[in-house]
């Protein structure tokens, strides 16, 4: 039994419509572009020229016969290599250029979990592994993949150039901005009222099962008497005979709203610690324990600013990117052929 069989589908909180509304109209000095770093170059020191013995000077003045083998390949440094799968590299580079072209959702969520940089690392692995192979083939150079690779970086310079246009500038939101932005929006950071629960599932067979079913209910009396029992320990008996799972039957932290209503209804009448009476739905009976409760409250800003920060920069850089959009097409007004248009398109339904 999981925790999705008794929780209802979680509904996300939108912020889009109110933060829209907050946000301010668009400026021409908000609309940012970057540009990357221009390399350094770094030179070797240059040493003086000591004095040398007269046969010496003769010796160097003979001109050397040049060198057969070729200079040495650069080599990136042991220390710089993250990952490598066969002649395949991913270096702290690769990494980091990987992680800056993410959205900032999915940069947080890398912050958040550091356990997901070691998926994206394999996914890169696997990437490089597959283009290797179709470079090799010479698969991209086939006429309708060459075609649709340069859609693709077509759409890719678009991409980047729309992004590079409408990112908000880097202070932006101001505290001020936020502070506003969630006291309108209290409400939606309402956290309601929330139950620690453990339970104890017997699965319910096929019906017409005979056999089965007289099973099942001898299984779920057996469990029903044990409760009963004097000094009865609901987590030992959620284990069963599995004595290794340690966390049988917890179903940890639950929001009000995100139980099912059959089961909500029993654990809103259970006190601290008590056991409900077996709940019968499709998939089977459950038991529920109420271990705590926490109240309602609603989060502070502090808890949600990350979360709020990510909402009215999109926000912004929404309206930075409809507006730019606007204003180009102001300047270069398009001018469609209709007639040629419908042509096309009855052609393509014959």
């Amino acid at each position: 039994m999981t925790t999705a069989t008794i929780v209802k589908p979680l509904r996300s909180i939108g912020l889009a419509a109110a933060v829209a509304a907050f946000v301010a109209p668009l400026d021409a000095s908000a609309q940012a572009q970057t540009q990357a770093p221009a390399p350094r170059t770094v030179q070797a020191p240059v040493r003086k020229p000591q004095p040398q013995p007269a046969a010496q000077a003769q010796a160097a003045a003979t001109p050397a016969p040049a060198p057969v083998a070729a200079a040495p390949k650069p080599v990136t440094a042991p220390e710089n290599v993250i990952a490598r799968v066969g002649d395949t590299n991913i270096s702290a580079d690769d990494l980091r250029s990987y992680v800056a072209a993410l959205a900032p959702r999915e940069q947080a969520a890398l912050a958040k979990d550091p356990a997901m940089l070691s998926q994206a690392v394999r996914l890169l692995l696997a990437n490089r592994l597959v283009l290797q192979e179709a470079v090799a083939k010479k698969w991209d150079q086939q006429p309708s993949v060459a075609a649709q690779l340069d859609r693709a970086r077509e759409g890719a310079v678009v991409e980047l150039y729309l992004q590079s246009v409408s990112t908000p500038p880097a202070n932006f939101p101001s505290e001020d901005d936020l502070q506003k932005v969630y006291e309108a929006n209290r409400a939606a950071f309402l956290m309601p009222r929330q139950f620690q629960l453990s339970q104890i599932f017997v699965a319910a067979p096929k019906e017409g099962d005979k056999a089965a079913e007289d099973k099942a209910k001898q299984e779920l009396d057996d469990v029903q008497r044990k409760l009963k029992a004097p000094g009865a320990d609901f987590a030992a008996i959620a284990r069963g005979d599995n004595n290794a799972a340690k966390d049988a039957g917890d179903l940890g932290w639950v929001a009000e709203n995100q139980i099912r209503p059959e089961i909500r209804n029993q654990v809103l009448g259970l006190a601290k610690n008590s056991v409900s009476e077996p709940i019968k739905l499709d998939d089977g009976w459950h038991i529920i324990k109420l271990i705590d409760t926490k109240a309602s409250y609603t989060r502070t800003l502090p808890e949600v600013r990350d979360q709020l920060v990510l909402q009215i920069r999109s926000e912004r850089s929404n309206m930075m990117r409809r507006a730019y959009l606007a204003e180009l097409l102001k300047q270069h007004p398009p001018v469609l052929n209709e007639l040629a248009l419908s042509s096309l398109l009855d052609a393509s339904k014959k």
